[in-house]
């Protein structure tokens, strides 16, 4: 709560827009308690909370001081005079600091200069935000050359967290995928960390999780959108201040001896899932969410499948085409069979393209899976 009000504090004489008013003030209501906290607000908490314990924090990408989708605000300007206020570099007297630049569209240039500030800052979070995941595919031969492979190439160990907004809303193929299956493609050796948090405590503890504990990879992030304000994907300070990071989330929603399907899926197509489940009153289809997809945690998946009936299949959903995203990792890891289990999928059909370019042909083709995934309901 300390941490959120500092965040919400503006020098006197300070001059905002109007959203930006409203913006610091739902930070107070969060502080309160009074609202629960969203996917920016829980960041920010990681940051502060980082840097008053004695953490560097470094953020870079082409619009990562506002935030590309007008969510982070990280900056805060004054309309009149222009004078600038960051308020994550003023939680704390004794706090490490916090640095956020909108970097050139240089995508290549900038990462491999993150990367080496990474190398000679270990004790911090160096994030690098792409604009849109896809935005990496420029910076592909750093990904490739030194993050993934430097390691077994070098011995040298990055804690580099690359921030990637993912999801499929329309807005045609180059905004939409990050590409999720290159990064599995290159995952080996527990050479990188690859994650897509469904929650904003997720994010917080994953966030954190980086600079704690004493393990260095580069860490790839799965970042939102539309769940930047969904309302459904929000937090409590309790999820925030307790816990820890949940390599797979299971479902209390259902009772296991009632469930006749279970569906394993990763990020932003659960909470469409769910809301048709809802919608539906099905309450015999399971929901599974994987948040680590690399390291997988086998075990934790394992413990996550136990309570139901072993004869049930268990259906791997992704709104990305048969050929991209999660599903090629899945089938190599495990084929058709799942710890036992019989492994079936949906997804939009392979495609050479992420996505279509017509925001109706999206809705149809994101209709079309859903209803794959419950059928005509009952």
């Amino acid at each position: 709560s300390a941490y959120l009000q500092a965040l919400a504090r503006v020098p006197e004489g300070f001059h905002l827009h109007p959203k930006l008013v409203r913006f610091l003030e739902a930070r107070r209501e969060m502080a309160e308690r009074r609202r629960a906290l969203d996917w920016s607000a829980a960041e920010a908490l990681a940051f502060a909370s980082l840097a008053a314990e004695g953490h560097p924090v470094r953020l870079s990408g082409q619009d990562s001081q506002r935030g590309t989708f007008s969510q982070r605000h990280a900056v805060l300007h004054d309309t009149r005079d222009g004078r600038t206020y960051m308020p994550l570099q003023h939680v704390d007297p004794r706090q490490a600091r916090v640095e956020g630049i909108n970097s050139p569209l240089s995508e290549a240039g900038v990462l491999g200069f993150e990367y080496g500030y990474s190398l000679d800052e270990p004790r911090g979070l160096i994030l690098w935000e792409a604009q849109f995941g896809d935005f990496a595919n420029a910076a592909q031969v750093i990904i490739d050359q030194f993050l993934a492979s430097a390691e077994e190439k070098w011995n040298r160990l990055s804690g580099l967290v690359l921030l990637l907004p993912h999801g499929f809303e329309g807005q045609g193929p180059e905004h939409s995928s990050a590409r999720p299956e290159r990064y599995l493609d290159l995952a080996a050796e527990y050479n990188i960390q690859v994650v897509y948090p469904s929650t904003p405590a997720q994010y917080f503890h994953c966030l954190r999780r980086q600079v704690l504990r004493s393990w260095r990879k580069p860490l790839v992030v799965f970042t939102p959108k539309s769940l930047l304000r969904h309302p459904g994907a929000v937090s409590t300070l309790q999820e925030l201040a307790s816990g820890r990071f949940e390599t797979v989330m299971t479902d209390s929603a259902v009772q296991p001896g009632k469930v006749s399907k279970i569906v394993l899926c990763t990020g932003k197509i659960y909470y469409e899932l769910h809301q048709r489940r809802q919608e539906l009153a099905r309450d015999d289809v399971a929901l599974l969410r994987v948040e680590q997809l690399y390291p997988l945690d086998r075990d934790r998946l394992q413990a996550a499948l136990e309570p139901y009936p072993q004869a049930l299949p268990v259906t791997w959903v992704q709104e990305e085409p048969a050929n991209m995203g999660f599903w090629p990792y899945w089938r190599r890891l495990f084929g058709s069979r799942l710890m036992g289990r019989p492994l079936l999928m949906v997804s939009r059909p392979e495609s050479a393209s992420p996505a279509t370019g017509s925001y109706k042909a999206h809705k149809m083709e994101q209709e079309q899976l859903l209803q794959r995934v419950f059928g005509e309901g009952r």
